[in-house]
């Protein structure tokens, strides 16, 4: 009995690895590897993609790329609108040609319902008076965001991945653990957590690329209190231009429509702060929409801009 109960389990455990490998996303260069499920004390389970870029070698230390709703990144066939950023064929091209340091990405899957929780900065929204957060809070109810009283969980967010996430992905690869080779990105509501994240940890991220960073927060900037509230933060909290680079940018269509006029006001916010040509970019780009694929088409310019390879 106890050897046919073995073989039971051998036989399940090798269908769920080998179902596993076939839900990976292809890459057109180097390889991912799958976390499933990681736990966290502070956030819901989720995936976490590892792409690993062709000749991966443990005598190599790589930087790392931290990116948001993971799921979107490499393969258009399995993200839920058949696009995807194509990650791994910009950051190939980029290590290839020697234009960028050698890195790899940590993709990190969004929670799902849990997104516009998670990605939403919470200290700006806690520093709003109650009748702000009550609009706030009817905009997203509104738009289908939450259905409950909205409350930005992004504090949690943020300890997962300093505390559970980076100590895990620097144990078991060789990588480059100290904050100049630690790097943070994101689009939309994954742009604001990016933000939110290299100004809250400024000594884990020395860097942040946030595209179509979303602003207003809610969907409409109409008596729309949060973006003024998430500049104010930007303002009092920006880390030190010395040891920090930043990327921001933007479309006009679609969704970014609403963005052009709120980055012009953090624009001057890092010029204030010291930020200049060196250390600071924001892009906009005219007739680019709220899409993978309009992601896709710049990703490079952050990335090159983030992770340069020093010349010897």
């Amino acid at each position: 009995m106890k050897s046919k109960f073995l073989i039971i389990l051998i036989v399940i455990f090798g269908t769920i690895m080998i179902n596993a490998q076939e839900n990976l996303p292809k890459v057109i260069s180097g390889k991912v590897e799958r976390i499933e499920n990681f736990s966290s004390k502070y956030v819901t389970a989720r995936n976490i993609d590892i792409w690993l870029p062709e000749n991966y070698s443990t005598k190599t230390k790589y930087a790392v790329l931290y990116m948001q709703d993971g799921q979107m990144l490499y393969d258009p066939e399995m993200s839920w609108n058949k696009q995807a950023w194509n990650a791994d064929d910009i950051a190939s091209e980029l290590i290839k040609s020697e234009k960028t340091k050698p890195f790899i990405i940590v993709g990190i899957w969004n929670g799902g319902e849990t997104r516009h929780s998670d990605y939403f900065p919470q200290k700006p929204f806690e520093k709003l008076n109650q009748k702000d957060k009550d609009t706030v809070i009817a905009q997203l109810q509104k738009s289908g965001r939450t259905k409950d009283v909205f409350q930005p969980k992004s504090d949690n967010y943020l300890r997962f991945l300093v505390e559970e996430l980076k100590p895990f992905i620097d144990k078991k690869y060789s990588v480059l653990k100290d904050q100049k080779n630690t790097l943070i990105a994101g689009s939309s509501m994954g742009g604001l957590i990016s933000m939110y994240a290299i100004c809250e940890y400024p000594k884990i991220f020395g860097g942040a690329a946030c595209l179509s960073t979303h602003w207003p927060g809610t969907f409409t900037l109409d008596n729309n209190p949060i973006p003024n509230s998430f500049l104010n933060y930007l303002k009092n909290n920006l880390p030190d231009p010395k040891n920090h680079k930043i990327y921001f940018d933007t479309g006009d269509q679609t969704l970014d429509a609403l963005y052009p006029e709120i980055q012009k006001k953090a624009d001057v916010i890092m010029k204030e702060k010291g930020y200049n040509s060196k250390n600071w970019k924001t892009g906009y780009f005219l007739g680019e929409s709220h899409t993978e694929t309009s992601w896709n088409k710049r990703l490079h310019i952050p990335l090159e801009f983030l992770l340069k390879k020093r010349l010897k």
